[in-house]
């Protein structure tokens, strides 16, 4: 059976709990179902309806023996001591756990912040490395876009000789004749154009690996500047998280956050995710560089070449120059021979002509005497000295003539053949006159400055 304290107790933890609330208690609020009215006990002495009878059995049926009363108040000390102790070991216990709690939850929290300030030294560490390469990665495109920019202009700079090179072989074509020869002028040109379209060539395909490693550059970059963000602001929710305390403004209860797990690394994975984007811009750097030291060694092999082709053809312009003008002195000095000797066979054939017509008149003479003698009579055509003098100067005089006529005949024939060299000289000469102006005039003045700007760096 259980005590009254008991029942009383059983009572009070079997009552139905009320809404707590923060708010104070309204002092005229009313349960639902809770009767206002004061409650009415029986009269013990009269009854509920004043009858003596009633109130006499009622009030024998409710008493208590004397043993009953001690007994109870006995019963009610000892459950008195007995709640006293066990409040006390309660208290005890509570106090006990309440120190080991709060010493518990101290070394948590201090734990905790040990370890959000080793994480964030380790994100620091990282932040700073990768930050580190990300300025040299940086600094490497940008010097790389330099070398590009290098590359560019020196393609550019391949232009303006190869364009002169093919307008000389262009303009060397106006040659005519003879001159119209594939010398060493024109085998330095073709060489000079081949040279220079490889030159190009060759500086287009670095230029091309040139922009691909910038790519490769940026995304290695992009990837760095991904990373620095990111750990900037793991950085600054670490701190915020690493600087609260039990007194920081702003903290919270959140149900079940423990238990909501959106981590997607490890510590080993994330700094190994760090440190292979480090690897990843280092090797695109060394790539890089061994580029720029490509580019400049190209540019360098290229310009010398180009240099060298250009001097090589001038050397032969200028060698080419000096036998024309040889040629030409030569020419100029065999045609004023010509000239000189078609002036003395033109005054030898007039003197040839002078001397035929010199030797009309003794023929005549001649013809006439054998005429007149041939009118002599009878025994008078006598075959005398005279007679055999007279044929024989005839024959003389005719002799003499056949001779000059050949020899005028020869003199006019070699006058002939001394114009027809006058004319191939003249016509030589032109040609000489051509090929000069178009090699020392449009040629090399075309080449008298080299055409690029490029500076060679060693």
């Amino acid at each position: 059976m259980l005590s009254p304290y008991h029942e009383d107790v059983k009572a009070q933890v079997c009552r139905p709990s009320l809404p707590v609330t923060n708010a104070l208690v309204d002092p005229c609020y009313t349960p639902c179902g809770m009767a206002t009215e004061p409650l009415r006990f029986p009269n013990l002495v009269t009854g509920n309806a004043r009858n003596p009878q009633h109130a006499a059995r009622a009030a024998l049926y409710t008493r208590y023996t004397p043993f009953e009363w001690a007994n109870s108040s006995l019963n009610q000390y000892n459950e008195a001591d007995t709640n006293r102790n066990f409040s006390e070991r309660l208290r005890c216990e509570a106090m006990r756990v309440m120190k080991e709690t709060e010493e518990k939850t101290a070394v948590a929290q201090r734990e905790s912040g040990r370890r959000l300030g080793e994480r964030i030294t380790d994100t620091t560490f990282w932040r700073n490395e990768v930050a580190t390469e990300l300025e040299n990665m940086l600094a490497e495109t940008s010097r790389l876009q330099d070398t590009r920019r290098a590359l560019e202009k020196a393609i550019q700079d391949c232009e303006p000789p190869l364009h002169i090179a093919q307008e000389n072989l262009y303009h060397r074509e106006g040659r005519q004749g003879i001159d119209l020869v594939h010398d060493q002028v024109e085998q330095s040109l073709l060489s000079e154009v081949e040279q220079l379209r490889s030159c190009q060539c060759r500086l287009k395909h670095l230029h091309q690996r040139v922009c691909d490693q910038l790519r490769c550059n940026r995304a290695a970059q992009q990837e760095l500047e991904l990373d620095v963000k990111s750990k900037e602001s793991a950085l600054g929710i670490d701190n915020v998280a690493h600087q609260l305390s039990n007194f920081s403004r702003g903290i919270n209860y959140y149900g079940g956050i423990e238990k909501y797990d959106n981590t997607l690394t490890s510590p080993d994975s994330w700094a190994e995710n760090s440190n292979r984007n480090c690897q990843r811009s280092q090797n695109e750097r060394i790539k890089s560089a061994q580029l720029r030291a490509d580019a400049d060694n190209l540019i360098n092999t290229c310009s010398n070449e180009i240099w060298n082709a250009w001097g090589s053809t001038n050397n032969s312009f200028s060698r080419r120059v000096a036998e024309t003008l040889e040629a030409k002195g030569k020419l100029q000095m065999h045609l004023h021979k010509v000239q000189k000797e078609i002036f003395d066979e033109e005054k030898n054939i007039e003197m040839l002509r002078k001397a035929i017509l010199d030797k009309s008149k003794p023929l005549k003479v001649a013809h006439t005497r054998l005429e007149g003698r041939s009118h002599r009579r009878a025994v008078e055509l006598c075959k005398d000295d005279a007679y055999n003098a007279l044929v024989h100067e005839v024959h003389d005089l005719e002799h003499s003539l056949n001779q000059l006529h050949r020899k005028l005949e020869e003199a006019e024939a070699q006058h002939q053949q001394l114009l027809y060299t006058q004319s191939n000289l003249e016509s030589d000469l032109r040609l000489k006159v051509n090929s000069l102006f178009i090699d020392r005039e449009k040629c090399m003045g075309m080449r008298r400055s080299f055409p690029i700007n490029a500076t060679i760096k060693y």
